[in-house]
């Protein structure tokens, strides 16, 4: 049902609550300014609304008290919602903070919630020490955690969602001096909050400005911080316009809930393409430096050195990694391509070094690839990931596909990837899913099934390459479990390794999973796998920025103007942007001819324009001391992963994911290219 007949005083009974609000305010719209003196604690003032005279949807509010500014707010219907802005003049000088509810008319037990990037039902997941309902049922964050700044909330009961999210220009911030408790902000900011609050068990939406976070601020990987408000100063004469846009409608399940907002938030904020002067040429060949600078050859593997550098050396270390933070296998496979494309004997050389090396000496005694291996302590990992497995067998796999297309056979390989494979069938639990994490002699250690999609993928390279239907029958049994387990309860996690929680690359991946199958199969089975793609795929674009976050002066990725939209935030536990794209982009291109949906090609086109701002060359080096190294954990929020805060990188990063990542994204049609042979 549409907002725009609510401030005729038409109360229909899906959405009387709504129109109560705007026609006989406050039953469930309330309001209220804090007000600081430096020093002093501030005070907070409820605001009573005053409808005008005039009858034209504004109103003034008002405390009992007189207080030393003006606030009127107005209230505006149209097609997409109804738009309140809200009118704030000083007549002294001020610091204040503007606080503002929503009132549903749904139970807050009965609510799902949602803040794109961050937040994922009741984020039931992620452990007590990240934000969840396992500490609050309430939670207002600072807008620039989000990757679209909005809210919503979900009735399973009633079929019905209310979302509030902001309409004003973010164009600057300001730093603090303080993290906790009431600061005083040295400057402008764009930033307020927004989320949701369980007011006498019923679900509200709460917004404000300047910035708020409670009960907790989230400032360090599994680390709750005190409550946090900042009060900007507003001199006398002075006034501040805030606006924001209330839509309500209807959804059949979280999932549809999800989209309707994903596709509502893109058209309100319509990310363009960045401008980007690098083209896809120059960012190979800036990139490219990497596979020679990080090369190590003195072990008895031999590899990429892309996991735990430092930013300000870049120095190569002892460790190499096959999949998820190192990519060895993959950026080998790269570089070997891009040898024989640009007569690199270089690149070459490297590559057939590091193919060799994991060929001889790169397998247990089971036969599993050795997939993280420090040589600096002498010590190999003995537990084994579902996830880094796979991504070194899908690497492979291109490589052997590539050779043989050019006449090269490696009957070696294939022996080995063969036994893997035939190792992942008895992996396999019998509802389809494979253990997160498992040793050497089949042992589980982790029996979470949020990494099986990464099996997929190689699962279904074995079917076209070996011909083995048995590999194909498996891959199917991973996107039944998916489609029973992750898609259809829109529960998306533990596909990343360094954390347990909501996480976009379970998204990613599940997504990328029916892709690959969509690809190998005909009719209706066809059409079933694109569909869970589709439906997979709202949920990674939520994590991906839609909108350009403010930064201070002073704060380097400000200073050096990063455009934040195309970028995706990580996982509830890890609330920072990068680049882990890999073949999402292709992904959403497929997606957009299957449907004819040009929302989903349009925003491809963002992401691959916008991860290339960050690119390390000789004059800029974007805080990273070598040219290629691509940097990893980009803060754009009021976080650290250990070090240096919002505006700068941890001091510690993982360029083999990032330049593998780039690579794949600047490397269009790999898996429909895999399939057609």
């Amino acid at each position: 049902m549409s907002l725009k007949y609510l401030l005729c005083g038409i109360a229909f009974v899906a959405c009387a609550t709504i129109a109560k609000a705007f026609n006989n305010v406050p039953e469930s719209i309330s309001a209220s300014i804090s007000l600081k003196v430096p020093g002093n604690s501030a005070k907070c003032y409820p605001l009573t609304f005053q409808k005008s005279q005039n009858n034209n949807g504004t109103y003034y509010l008002e405390n009992s008290e007189k207080i030393p500014l003006t606030v009127s707010q107005n209230i505006v219907d149209g097609n997409d919602g109804i738009c309140i802005s809200v009118s704030i003049t000083a007549l002294e000088d001020i610091y204040f903070n503007y606080n503002q509810q929503v009132a549903t008319d749904f139970r807050h037990n009965d609510c799902l919630f949602y803040m794109p990037g961050f937040w994922y039902r009741r984020n039931l997941r992620s452990p007590k020490e990240a934000p969840s309902f396992h500490t609050s049922d309430s939670w207002i964050v600072s807008e620039d955690r989000l990757s679209a700044p909005l809210t919503g909330i979900f009735c399973e009961k009633k079929q019905r969602f209310m979302t509030v999210n902001r309409l004003d220009k973010f164009v600057n911030n300001t730093l603090a001096t303080h993290r906790e408790g009431e600061v005083i902000l040295s400057d402008k900011t764009s930033l307020g909050y927004t989320g949701f609050e369980n007011k006498d068990g019923v679900a509200t939406l709460s917004f404000g400005f300047p910035y708020r976070e409670a009960p907790k601020s989230y400032i360090r990987k599994l680390t709750l911080a005190p409550a946090v408000t900042a009060y900007q100063h507003l001199r006398k004469g002075e006034t501040i316009l805030l606006t924001w846009q209330i839509t309500e409608g209807e959804a059949k399940d979280y999932s549809d809930f999800v989209r309707h907002t994903w596709e509502y938030c893109y058209d309100t904020y319509l990310p363009k393409p960045v401008d980007a002067p690098y083209s896809i040429e120059y960012m190979k060949q800036t990139l490219s430096q990497f596979f020679v600078s990080s090369f190590v050859d003195k072990y008895p593997l031999v590899y990429n050195s892309g996991i735990h550098l430092r930013t300000d050396a870049c120095t190569s270390n002892g460790q190499a990694e096959v999949g998820f933070i190192g990519r060895v296998l993959l950026n080998a496979f790269n570089a070997w391509e891009y040898g024989w494309e640009c007569n690199r004997e270089d690149l070459k050389v490297n590559s057939t070094k590091i193919f060799d090396s994991y060929l001889k000496n790169g397998f247990t005694v089971a036969g599993f690839f050795k997939e993280s291996v420090n040589f600096d302590k002498n010590f190999e990992d003995p537990v084994h990931s579902i996830r880094r497995q796979s991504e070194g067998l899908y690497a492979i796999f291109h490589f052997l596909a590539y050779e043989k297309e050019k006449g090269r056979k490696h009957p070696e390989w294939e022996q080995r990837l063969k036994k893997m494979l035939d190792m992942f069938l008895q992996l396999q639990n019998a509802d389809g899913s494979f253990p997160r994490k498992f040793r050497d002699d089949f042992s589980v250690v982790d029996k979470s099934g949020g990494s099986t999609p990464s099996a997929t993928l190689p699962l279904v390279m074995g079917y076209k390459y070996f011909k083995d239907k048995r590999y194909l029958d498996s891959a199917k049994r991973t996107a039944g479990y998916l489609e029973k387990e992750l898609i259809s309860k829109a529960d998306y996690f533990s596909s990343t390794l360094d954390a347990n929680c909501e996480d976009k690359e379970a998204s990613l991946y599940a997504a990328t999973a029916t892709y690959y199958l969509s690809l190998v199969t005909k009719g209706e089975e066809h059409k079933h796998y694109a569909d869970l793609t589709k439906q997979a795929a709202y949920f990674a674009l939520s994590w991906y920025y839609l909108w350009d976050v403010p930064f201070a002066p002073g704060q380097m990725l400000g200073d050096i103007g990063l455009k934040t939209r195309g970028w995706g935030n990580v996982s509830v536990e890890n609330n920072h942007i990068d680049v882990f794209v890999f073949e999402f982009a292709d992904v959403l291109r497929w997606l957009s001819n299957e449907y004819k949906e040009s929302r989903f090609s349009d925003f491809a086109e963002v992401i691959s324009t916008s991860m290339r701002q960050l690119l390390p060359y000789e004059g800029h080096m974007c805080g990273i001391a070598k040219v290629g190294y691509y940097p990893e954990v980009v803060q754009h929020t009021s976080w650290d992963y250990g070090k240096n805060g919002k505006g700068y990188y941890n001091d510690i990063f993982a360029p083999g994911w990032t330049v593998a990542s780039l690579w794949e994204l600047f490397t269009p049609g790999r898996a429909e290219t895999f399939m057609e042979k």
